[in-house]
Formats: C-alpha cells, sequence, structure tokens
C-alpha cells in the first residue's frame, strides 16, 4: 500500500519515518521530497507497505498526529511509475 505523508517538518527525514511506520509492520521504502535545486524538503514524503492491513492500521494512527511541532496528513494514494518526479 502507497502512502503519502504531508505537513512534514523540514528537520525530518527518511529514517525517522522508517522508524515511525515500522511500529506498524513492514516498511519497504521511503522517500521525502526534495528540491531538485536546494535539496531541501518540500515537507511531504512516500511510504510503501506491502501489507494493507499493516499500512491501515499505520494510517489510522498517524494522520493527525503531531511529529516534530507539525500535525501531519496520513492518506494512501495510487501510485503510477514517473507521476510523482518533481
Amino acid at each position: 500500500m502507497n502512502l503519502r505523508v504531508t505537513n512534514l517538518s523540514l528537520h525530518v527525514v527518511e529514517n525517522d519515518l522508517q522508524k515511525l511506520f515500522s511500529k506498524y509492520g513492514e516498511v519497504q521504502f521511503v522517500m521525502i521530497e526534495r528540491d531538485k535545486r536546494t535539496g531541501r524538503s518540500r515537507g511531504s514524503a512516500f511510504v510503501e507497505m506491502p501489507i494493507q492491513a499493516q499500512a491501515t492500521q499505520a494510517v489510522r494512527a498517524l494522520d493527525k498526529s503531531e511529529i516534530d511541532g507539525q500535525t501531519i496528513s496520513v492518506y494512501e494514494i495510487e501510485y503510477k511509475a514517473g507521476e510523482y518526479n518533481n
């Protein structure tokens, strides 16, 4: 299941999200979106969890939770290769 995480603090890194989502199950992939020119976080990320029940539990637990002073949104997306290469 592909998840999108938005409203992230600019200080959150991939490892932070890996640890956070791993509490709910297997995490296959984490990528924070970054500005191509500066390399700075855009405040959003993609997380892939292969087991739907675990991903659903992560969404329920983490959506509208606070991380590093920011209230994040977590929701399922349908990912199409190349769609998010901004």
